[in-house]
């Protein structure tokens, strides 16, 4: 007799008992091949977590790294001793060029033992400060016929340190700030440029100038490179002035009698510092003409 059970594929199917063990077994291999799986997902998920956490650990050490490594941003051309120097030759008055260095590079000091035939006047100054501007009224034009005589040399040092004075615009360092930026482009231009910022100071706890106004006035006093405007919009320099400020603070002073600046404006001469009226032109006269004869 023919057996009448048959595979679908024309062989004969096993008993019942061997058709239980049979799908015993293939449950088995089947959970044996599902904890293989298992185990792989696991790994590579553990795999891929640990590659995004050591990629993420080096993007932020790169961070870090070149956080740590990169050089400050590039101080004003003109003001390596932190101060533009100017001078004349007896008819123009033109500046001393200097090459732009890091933010918080030390200074270079000027050397002064070139300048023995002259009153070498320097100043630091803040141009929200009204005392700053009563020295300015009062000597400004006197200072300016004697550096463009060629009878003296005026070194100066714009700083901010009545930023908390400006209802919060910080106008100490944005007028500082186009100080260094008519310093780098157009530094012989930096006498017109103090005479009028003086002229149009803001007073103490204003708003101060804007920038644009601030950029409108340089152009008035006859700045044209639109490199200026661009300069004094960005406030490019706004770092250089904040670590500058913090080197007149903490000192030291070079060629000075005095180890730091306390406040502005704050005048040397020949090294010496004046201490008289800041209202009294005739007694700062007095005081440059001694300075000039104990030199000698």
């Amino acid at each position: 007799m023919v057996n009448s059970r048959m595979s679908t594929s024309g062989q004969a199917r096993p008993p019942k008992k061997d058709r239980r063990e049979e799908a015993r077994e293939h449950a088995r291999l089947m959970r044996a091949e599902q904890v293989k799986r298992d185990k792989r997902n696991r790994f590579f998920l553990r795999g891929g977590v640990g590659v995004a956490l050591l990629a993420v650990v080096a993007i932020v050490a790169l961070i870090i790294v070149n956080n740590v490594n990169a050089p400050a941003a590039p101080g004003p051309a003109n003001m390596a001793s932190d101060g533009i120097l100017l001078g004349s030759d007896g008819t123009t008055v033109s500046a001393a060029t200097a090459a732009a260095q890091a933010a918080d590079a030390d200074p270079i000091a000027t050397d002064q033992s070139t300048l023995t035939d002259t009153a070498n006047i320097v100043m630091y100054l803040d141009y929200l400060c009204p005392i700053c501007g009563n020295f300015e009224a009062t000597n400004g034009e006197q200072i300016t016929s004697w550096v463009t005589a060629g009878n003296a040399t005026l070194e100066m040092h714009p700083i901010s340190i009545l930023d908390q004075l400006s209802s919060g615009t910080k106008y100490a360092t944005r007028a500082a700030n186009a100080a260094a930026c008519v310093a780098t482009y157009e530094p012989n231009k930096f006498l017109d440029f103090n005479t009028a910022m003086f002229a149009n100071q803001p007073a103490e706890n204003s708003s101060g100038l804007t920038n644009d106004e601030l950029a409108s006035l340089v152009a008035g006093a006859g700045v044209t490179s639109s490199d200026v405007a661009s300069c004094i919009a960005d406030e490019t320099y706004s770092g250089w002035v904040d670590a500058s400020t913090k080197r007149a603070l903490s000192g030291p002073i070079p060629n000075s009698d005095i180890d730091l600046v306390k406040g502005t404006p704050t005048v040397l001469v020949n090294g010496v510092s004046y201490t008289g009226s800041f209202t009294d032109a005739a007694a700062f006269e007095a005081f440059v003409t001694a300075q000039i004869t104990a030199g000698n």
